[in-house]
């Protein structure tokens, strides 16, 4: 049956030009070069003659390709329904007798990249077939659910919030909320992945069962900054200057560890599968286990077992660099981003990425002592959907020779927009934590 004759005929029988308009019906939803003329014709005379139809006589004499169908016994809903479940059956035939073979021949050894393009492809023709005659839900509809949602945050069944390593900053931003997203920003080499690690660790303390992908750090490299942050918040070691800290980083990557540290990181060591009450499910650079499709990411979501997780950067996913969807530059990126805040919002989880910020040389100091410079939005050449679906962006620069580290939130939905916060950062030892306040806290620290 043509369901698209039918709606063209129901239209120019009820005199209803609007239903294409409510409908969303379109020249692609068509079978038939006839049935997009008459489709065209209807919509010209209507805009010309105030939303009249024009008479089965006109567009038979207009088009006369088109032969309407006045035997119409169902409502617009079902007819705009088939039509668009048919429209997407012929587009899904089209892709696999047109671009799938092609496709296909190219993905011999990359399998996820065709994936992930078929993956997408499903979903843009799975939408296409949805009918919305609704504008919106009114507030009757809405005050039933909405008490059932406030009762299950009262009882902290709807979301969970972490708290963040930063006691100041969670006064700001109340913590990490489930279904929402982080961004941190930082150029490169000023410890975008430190702070990542310090968050994995105070999420991991809370619980929490964490994936991070590292895209550009090894295993090795990775956990062992992760032993060192988790050693200095735990106050294993204190060094010559009295300081708490934890196992040096860089004795641990060149396995030169004094004798009686090197004993301490054995026993961290023997016992680090149980020294979280949270998961980690950690995919870094050069793994086997490492994926980088946003498919990939769903079905691991989808689990059930992930609480939050990490994309270090976000710029290493395979669908940033993708087919151009919406032919727009930076379109793949825009997409992606899209497909990265529904999959956080679907599965419930906190999203975090980082992103690459640039700092101009001018903003160093004559004397060649770099200051702290907390990146803001402008600073971040990406697609600016990326930085719009942060419920917070967050700023992050270091000064290794002077052992500081700053926090900056340059995008709060929640509060925290232009907080600032100050950090001790001795890197090596695993120290990033606030300054610490009251009496004598000065003499803690000798910079």
């Amino acid at each position: 049956m043509n369901y698209g004759v039918l709606m063209l005929s129901k239209v120019i029988e009820q005199n209803d030009p609007n239903a294409l308009l409510r409908f969303n019906i379109t020249a692609e939803d068509l079978p038939t070069e006839g049935e997009r003329k008459a489709l065209r014709y209807i919509t010209e005379y209507a805009e010309k003659h105030g939303g009249q139809a024009p008479t089965a006589e006109m567009v038979a004499n207009e088009v006369p390709d088109f032969q309407p169908d006045f035997n119409i016994d169902a409502n617009y809903d079902y007819l705009a329904e088939k039509l668009r479940k048919q429209a997407a059956l012929r587009e899904f035939v089209d892709i696999a007798e047109k671009e799938l073979p092609d496709r296909f021949s190219q993905a011999q050894d990359n399998p996820e990249e065709l994936f992930s393009w078929l993956t997408e492809k499903v979903e843009s023709l799975k939408i296409r077939t949805n009918v919305r005659s609704s504008i919106g839900r009114t507030l009757s509809e809405i005050k039933e659910s909405f008490r059932d949602e406030y009762k299950k945050r009262e009882e902290g069944k709807s979301f969970r919030i972490y708290k963040t390593p930063f006691p100041t900053l969670d006064n700001e931003i109340s913590g990490w909320f489930t279904g929402d997203i982080y961004g941190i920003m930082g150029e490169s080499g000023r410890g975008k992945t430190y702070l990542v690690c310090r968050i994995l660790d105070s999420l991991l303390r809370q619980g929490a069962n964490c994936l991070v992908k590292s895209f550009e750090v090894k295993e090795y490299t990775f956990i062992s900054r992760l032993i060192s942050i988790a050693t200095a918040v735990d106050e294993v070691l204190i060094d010559e200057l009295g300081r708490k800290v934890g196992i040096p980083n860089k004795a641990i990557l060149s396995g030169k560890l004094d004798d009686v540290v090197r004993e301490k990181f054995f026993e961290v060591l023997e016992l680090l599968d149980s020294y979280y009450p949270g998961t980690l499910y950690f995919q870094g650079k050069s793994g086997r286990e490492l994926t980088r499709s946003l498919a990939d990411l769903e079905r691991e979501l989808s689990t059930g077992k992930i609480d939050a997780v990490f994309l270090d950067p976000f710029y290493g996913l395979s669908d940033v660099y993708g087919k151009n969807v919406n032919k727009t530059a930076g379109g793949a990126a825009e997409y992606a981003a899209t497909r990265f805040e529904n999959i956080v919002g679907d599965y419930d989880v906190v999203g975090f990425y980082t992103v690459q910020a640039t700092v101009d040389k001018k903003e160093v100091s004559e004397d060649g002592v770099r200051e702290i410079r907390i990146p803001t939005r402008e600073k971040v050449k990406t697609t600016s959907r990326l930085l719009d679906i942060a419920t917070n962006l967050i700023g992050f620069d270091s000064v290794s020779k002077e052992g500081i580290a700053g926090i900056g939130i340059e995008k709060g939905r929640n509060g925290g927009e232009d907080f600032m916060l100050e950090l001790v950062a001795l890197f090596d030892y695993g120290v990033l934590r606030e300054f610490p306040k009251g009496e004598g806290s000065a003499d803690q620290f000798d910079f």
